[in-house]
């Protein structure tokens, strides 16, 4: 896991700390980011922390600006109990100021999202996706599905709920 130890004033769980923005970022904003948001929210709904999170998701390309995610997302997502209801967009210059974890779907986004990032501490805030796996440790990115077929979603959401669980501790624990 990449080393991202924060100042213990801005992330965590405890209640007297303040809310800690997530954004998950891939390249369309229609399959893998949106579909993170889904399934970290779900996680800090259960664990009753809605209220220490923001959670928000983007991509580098805007051909998909405004739409809902892929409908075989929300297909496979609803299946396990995901409501995706995002609307994509794309990263926007102040996000970088505005997230306290910036979090790549592949090594693709993590290298634009470090290119675009405005200073060294906002490079800071930048982490892969699978540096939170601990049921796939063989895996060093969530692919995209986008032309793969339904095992493909099925493994981009095997993938997010165990990346997202790991996520979650980490930054509970002080770790990110």
């Amino acid at each position: 896991m990449k080393d991202m130890k924060s100042d213990s004033n801005s992330r965590s769980c405890n209640p007297m700390r303040p809310k800690t923005h997530i954004l998950f970022v891939c390249l369309g904003n229609i399959c893998r980011s949106p579909a993170a948001q889904g399934v970290m929210q779900s996680l800090v709904d259960e664990r009753g922390l809605s209220h220490k999170f923001a959670l928000d998701s983007c991509g580098f390309y805007g051909g998909h600006a405004g739409d809902l995610p892929d409908k075989r997302m929300r297909v496979h997502a609803v299946r396990r109990g995901y409501e995706l209801t995002h609307r994509s967009r794309t990263i926007r210059p102040w996000d970088f100021d505005e997230a306290d974890i910036i979090v790549a779907m592949d090594g693709h986004n993590y290298d634009d999202l470090m290119e675009a990032a405005p200073s060294p501490e906002a490079q800071k805030k930048i982490v892969m996706m699978t540096d939170f796996c601990r049921l796939h440790p063989g895996h060093d990115t969530v692919p995209d599905p986008y032309y793969e077929g339904a095992e493909g979603f099925e493994l981009v959401l095997d993938l997010l709920e165990d990346a997202c669980a790991g996520l979650l501790d980490a930054v509970c624990e002080g770790e990110v």
